[in-house]
C-alpha cells in the first residue's frame, strides 16, 4: 500500500477529527477499504515508531488524546502558569503571519525564511506522537510537520557545529508573561546534533490536520518524542548551530530538576514528585513510565555508555 505524505492528499480526503478520535473503527474501516487509500502514518496507529512486545500498548491504552484536551490542557508560560491560560490568551495575543526563522551559527548557509519558504511541502509529514510532561501526565498527539534533519541539512551545518540551539519568539506584547520575572526570556532550548538529526525529531505545523493553535506553539514548534515535554519550545523564530552545549530556560532556572538531556527516565524522579507513573490526559488510572517514553528501540543508542541518572 501506497502511504502518502499530507501534501499528496487533498483537503477533502483528510480523515475527519471524529474518525481520529475512534481509533478501532478507523481500522475497521481502514481494512474494508473505505478509506484505505488515504491512510497515514498517524493513522495507521499511534506511536508505530517505539512500538515492540514489551513497550507496545494496545489500541484502547493508545488511543489518541481528544482535540479538545489538546489545544486547552497547555503549557505555555508565556501566557500563563495555568494549565488553561495559554487556551485563554494565546490566540488572541499571537500573530503567526508574516513570520520568519533564523537560521545562523557554525553552518554553511546561513539565513532567514519566511515560514513559507522554511517549510517544503514535499517534506510535510503526519505522525502520531506521544508527549510525555515532566509533571507526570502524558497525551497521545497526531502532529503534522517536517523532520528537523530536512531544514539541517539545507543549512550544512560546519564541524564545529555540536547542538543546535532554538529560540521562541521575543515580544511582551504578544507574550505578556513575558513582562515578568517568571524565567529568563526568550524561552531557549537545545537539543546535540545527533538528536537534532534524528529521524522522529520533528518541527511541527499541525496536529490533527490542522495548522498549529497559537497555545500549542503556532506557527512552528519543536516535537522529540522520547524526551520529556519541556524540551518542546514552542513559536521558534531563531536555530542557531553552536559549539558548546546551550543552557536552556529550565537548566537556567533550576538546573538540580530540569537536565539538558531530558530522557524519560522513569528511574529517575524529579525532586518533588515520582516519574515511575503518569497519568495520561483523559484517563483516571495511572500507568507505568516507560524508558525514552517507549522509543527506546529507536533512540537508545544515542546515549551508549552515558549514566542517565547523571545526565537527566
Amino acid at each position: 500500500m501506497h502511504i502518502r505524505k499530507r501534501s499528496e492528499i487533498p483537503s477533502s480526503e483528510i480523515t475527519p477529527e471524529s474518525v481520529y478520535l475512534d481509533r478501532r473503527r478507523f481500522l475497521r474501516l481502514g481494512a474494508t477499504g473505505a478509506i484505505g487509500a488515504t491512510l497515514t502514518p498517524a493513522a495507521l496507529g499511534a506511536c508505530t515508531p517505539g512500538d515492540d512486545d514489551s513497550q507496545a500498548a494496545d489500541d484502547e491504552q493508545e488511543r489518541l488524546t481528544s482535540f479538545e484536551d489538546v489545544t486547552t490542557y497547555n503549557n505555555f508560560y508565556e501566557y500563563g502558569t495555568d494549565k488553561s491560560d495559554p487556551a485563554k490568551h494565546a490566540p488572541g495575543l499571537l500573530r503567526t503571519s508574516p513570520w520568519s526563522i533564523v537560521v545562523d551559527g557554525h553552518c554553511a548557509k546561513p539565513a532567514t525564511y519566511a515560514l513559507e519558504d522554511f517549510i517544503r511541502p514535499s517534506a510535510v509529514e503526519d505522525r502520531t506522537y506521544r508527549l510525555r510532561c515532566v509533571e507526570a501526565w502524558s497525551m497521545v498527539i497526531p502532529w503534522r510537520g517536517i523532520p528537523l534533519a530536512d531544514v539541517i541539512r539545507r543549512a550544512e551545518p560546519t564541524a564545529r557545529a555540536k547542538y543546535v540551539e532554538f529560540f521562541t519568539l521575543l515580544d511582551p506584547e504578544q507574550m505578556p508573561y513575558q513582562k515578568t520575572k517568571l524565567l529568563d526570556w526568550p524561552y531557549v532550548e537545545g537539543l546535540r546534533l545527533d538528536e537534532a538529526m534524528h529521524p522522529l525529531t520533528l518541527l511541527a505545523t499541525g496536529l490533527y490536520g490542522r495548522d498549529l493553535p497559537a497555545q500549542n506553539g503556532a506557527p512552528l514548534r519543536l516535537v522529540v518524542p522520547w524526551k520529556y515535554g519541556f524540551k518542546s519550545i514552542k513559536s521558534i523564530v531563531r536555530m542557531r548551530f553552536v559549539e558548546r552545549q546551550p543552557t536552556s530556560t529550565w537548566m537556567d532556572s533550576n538546573p538540580t530538576e530540569y537536565g539538558f538531556y531530558a530522557n524519560v527516565n522513569p528511574r529517575v524522579d524529579h525532586p518533588r514528585w515520582s516519574q515511575a507513573s503518569e497519568r495520561r490526559i483523559g484517563e483516571f488510572r495511572r500507568r507505568d513510565t516507560l524508558m525514552f517514553n517507549g522509543y527506546g528501540d529507536q533512540v537508545a543508542g544515542l546515549y551508549a555508555g552515558m549514566d542517565l541518572r547523571r545526565y537527566f
